[in-house]
């Protein structure tokens, strides 16, 4: 997150409005490799949690305004960012708790 909102304010990004995540966008497709490298997981299908995207994208913007902002020059500047963060999560579905989770994907 942080690499992509630094290179965000390096290529000009005024706003924080504009700033948006879709299906296409390279963070969706980096996050994607690393959380779901053997592709278990449909990125559009029915056990991605519904706002997974706008998770990502909010993620980007607190970032994004913090490194603005100058922030991250502070010791444990990421702190208020995680607290932001951790108020969007969902809970775990049960299904991925199951301990043949990844069989049932095949």
């Amino acid at each position: 997150m942080e690499k992509y909102a630094r290179q965000a304010v390096s290529e000009g990004v005024k706003s924080v409005e504009d700033l948006r995540v879709s299906g296409d966008s390279e963070i969706y497709r980096v996050l994607n490799l690393h959380y779901n490298r053997n592709n278990h997981i449909e990125v559009w299908g029915p056990q991605v949690p519904g706002n997974f995207r706008y998770v990502v994208e909010q993620t980007l913007k607190e970032f994004f305004k913090a490194i603005q902002g100058g922030k991250d020059s502070e010791q444990s500047w990421k702190k208020a960012i995680y607290k932001v963060i951790s108020r969007l999560d969902d809970p775990v579905p049960e299904y991925f708790k199951s301990p043949n989770f990844l069989e049932q994907l095949e």
